[in-house]
């Protein structure tokens, strides 16, 4: 992982997940909005094997999963599920790949980390991996390796680009506190020691060598000590979930160098106010910590709040084009 000071993000992008289920719609928004940060959007929409879960499955190395009723479980061999998610994925490949061309610059994909993975994947016998510590290390094994191939093929397919990693953790605080329920939903599991964590997601963060890698979680108390110490270049969250007592982390995370993935865009429908407003928070956070106003653009990349797959097609483009305009007013006036 790469000396964050040199990395040249985008100053807006998105998280990851649209509405709709044509890739190529998709990829044709993402690009003509976020011509300095495109990403490789997700269409869960379209069924198994697109939802973030899924088409991370659908990535493993000699891991194979297929649907249950109670969701995503291992298997033997890759069955219908498998091939499925790889099919979508190529589609979107294929997209990324049309619309891209002679592209330079930063490109984000995104997977599912180790840690939610394990939360949501189940065993044979329908417990969660996250039950067994050595399937958890042979699940994240399998992520790296598999996630190395796909770092590999989009990188051939847009060679011009700088691939960001973006690792998907909504459940990393629920897994870092014990509270993801078991099967029978009586008791949760057991929380894996910190530094189990920490190093599963250096690991997994390590496949990229010197590329930037970013962890997304759009649940509130993000651990982003534990980040840092994992060696991540960026933390992408809900902005509104944050509190003043996280005032110090999060300073310190600035000063050290990390970048902040600040999703200030609401990702359900609703109005979106000025852009001006949409960032008075991020300036306020400034202010309260003392930072200097002209960090905001070298610390700073404007998201929505989560993913935009529960909103309409007509108000996720509308969000994405918030979030330039917005990064542009923070950028134009930064105090």
């Amino acid at each position: 992982m790469s000396d964050n000071s040199q990395i040249r993000f985008g100053a807006a992008t998105g998280v990851g997940s649209l509405p709709g289920q044509d890739a190529r719609e998709a990829v044709k928004t993402v690009t003509g909005t976020f011509e300095n940060f495109p990403f490789l959007p997700e269409l869960p929409a379209r069924g198994p094997g697109a939802d973030m879960i899924g088409r991370t499955a659908g990535m493993l190395v000699e891991l194979y999963a297929r649907v249950e009723p109670s969701g995503w479980r291992l298997g033997d061999r890759p069955g219908r599920d498998t091939k499925r998610a790889r099919s979508w994925l190529r589609e979107d490949l294929d997209a990324l790949e049309e619309f891209t061309q002679g592209y330079e610059g930063p490109l984000k994909v995104q997977v599912v980390g180790p840690w939610t993975l394990a939360a949501a994947l189940e065993l044979r016998g329908g417990e969660a991996v996250l039950s067994d510590a050595g399937a958890c290390r042979d699940l994240a094994a399998s992520l790296a390796e598999g996630l190395r191939e796909h770092l590999a093929e989009v990188a051939r397919r847009v060679p011009g680009a700088t691939l960001v990693l973006q690792l998907d953790e909504p459940s990393l605080t629920a897994v870092l506190r014990g509270q993801v329920r078991t099967a029978s939903g009586y008791r949760t599991h057991r929380a894996p020691d910190r530094q189990v964590v920490e190093a599963a997601l250096r690991d997994v963060a390590g496949v990229h060598g010197d590329g930037p890698v970013v962890v997304h979680s759009c649940a509130p108390d993000v651990p982003f000590a534990l980040l840092r110490r994992a060696g991540v270049a960026g933390v992408s969250f809900d902005f509104s979930l944050l509190t003043e007592r996280d005032d110090e982390v999060i300073g310190e995370a600035v000063e050290g160098g990390t970048r902040l993935f600040a999703g200030v865009v609401p990702s359900a429908g609703g109005p979106l106010s000025d852009p001006a407003g949409s960032v008075s928070g991020v300036r306020t956070l400034w202010r309260r910590l003392g930072l200097r106003p002209g960090l905001l653009t070298d610390a700073v990349t404007v998201t929505p709040a989560c993913g935009l797959a529960g909103a309409s097609p007509e108000y996720a483009r509308r969000a994405l084009a918030h979030c330039v305009r917005a990064a542009r007013s923070l950028a134009d006036n930064p105090e």
